[in-house]
């Protein structure tokens, strides 16, 4: 308690050096905590647009469809899975869908085209497909002879809402698929890529196409909370309790896209230990300042009997006192400019290109995580620096102090 006591009264008895050693470690946490509060905010948004936007959090497959996709490797009971799935907690909205490929013309203009089958209604749900249209409109019902092309596609055939367009492809039994559907709208994924090539039929009406009825490829599933997709994913794999079809999470089936996400958070731990090694050098600095500055009080407490590790307890004490503070007042700020950053964001001079996907705005995040790790970072750095200044300060010889202050 006596050592409580000497270190807030050396703290403010000092206060210009207290307040240099307090904006070092309030400067650490604040860049800190809005550094990983924007990063998460950012990859969750970006993670969050290209998994709900089109691919969902967790997909279904035949064992073997990702790793080689073929029109023949279906879900055959694709209904049954899909009332398994709406007793699961925690899974949002699914969608079945078909896949496969072939060539569309209107007029005298063709084109390669992804035929995409979706089940309207639930893809809605899953990943907001009637926002996704920027001309026209949507299916007029679940078997209507309608497709909704991309943006891209309709540029390269010249085509527009109305026209006829036909499609040619092949079916699961060997037959040549072909038919023409009315265009009812087109569409705008944020894939520039994918605008280019995709079209959309109802998913009865693909599956007739195909010869696909009563099978699908895939069934794209989102959840309500993104940290909780690995969990339900494990839910999901228990509920369906099959050997010839699986559940996997978006970090598999988008891998490549989970691994460039992966090696951007590598690089922000690299930033920490930057900050981190900035605010141990300043408080370094300011305590080592302070120890050679105090050298006669010191070596009067030592002459009066004091402990060695009494002062290394004391000079702690100060530095632990200044953190606490700096971590309360950083959390403040920290929390105002992440939750003003959650709202508005901010706007980037050129979008960023992100698999595929256009994002001209930056959001930050405000979570647990991104005043706990700051907090760490300030309260151990500046421990473990401050102990050094802390032991030359215990060795201080009394007389030679006395002689030379």
């Amino acid at each position: 308690m006596i050592i409580l006591k000497i270190a807030f009264r050396n703290i403010f008895r000092q206060k210009r050096r207290s307040i240099l050693t307090a904006l070092s470690m309030f400067g650490g946490f604040f860049l800190s905590a809005f550094f990983i509060g924007f990063s998460d905010g950012s990859y969750n948004t970006i993670i969050s647009m290209f998994t709900s936007n089109n691919l969902g959090h967790i997909q279904i497959h035949e064992n073997t469809y990702l790793d080689k996709p073929s029109l023949y490797k279906t879900i055959n009971n694709y209904e049954e899975v899909l009332q398994k799935l709406a007793e699961i907690k925690g899974v949002k909205s699914y969608s079945p869908r078909i896949f496969s490929a072939g060539i569309v013309s209107v007029g005298d203009k063709s084109s390669g085209a992804r035929i995409f089958g979706v089940d309207q209604s639930k893809e809605i749900k899953t990943t907001n497909f009637d926002k996704k249209i920027i001309k026209g409109k949507v299916f007029s019902g679940e078997e209507a002879y309608e497709v909704i092309i991309g943006e891209g596609l309709s540029k390269i055939l010249k085509a527009e809402i109305g026209e006829e367009l036909v499609v040619i492809s092949q079916g699961a039994d060997g037959s040549i698929a072909n038919d023409a559907y009315k265009i009812t709208g087109i569409s705008k994924s944020g894939n520039e890529i994918e605008d280019r090539v995709t079209m959309y039929l109802p998913l009865k009406v693909a599956q007739e196409l195909l010869v696909l009825e009563g099978r699908v490829h895939e069934i794209a599933i989102t959840v309500g909370n993104l940290n909780s997709v690995n969990k339900i994913n494990e839910l999901v794999s228990k509920k369906i309790n099959s050997e010839e079809i699986e559940a996997v999470p978006w970090q598999v089936f988008a891998k490549s896209f989970y691994d460039a996400m992966q090696a951007d958070v590598a690089g922000m731990w690299v930033m920490l230990v930057i900050i981190m090694f900035v605010v141990a050098i300043g408080v370094l600095n300011t305590v080592l300042m302070s120890v050679l500055e105090r050298r006669r009080e010191y070596g009067l407490l030592k002459a009066m009997g004091t402990k060695p590790k009494d002062i290394i307890k004391l000079i702690l004490t100060e530095i632990n006192i200044l953190a606490f503070i700096c971590i309360i007042l950083g959390s403040v700020a920290g929390f105002g400019i992440n939750l003003l950053l959650s709202k508005h964001g901010i706007a980037m001079p050129e979008p960023i290109t992100y698999g595929g996907m256009k994002f001209q705005y930056m959001t930050s995040e405000v979570n647990l995580r991104s005043f706990l790790i700051p907090a760490v970072i300030v309260f151990v750095s500046a421990t473990i620096v401050g102990f050094f200044p802390a032991l030359k300060a215990a060795k201080t010889d009394p007389a030679k102090a006395m002689r030379t202050h």
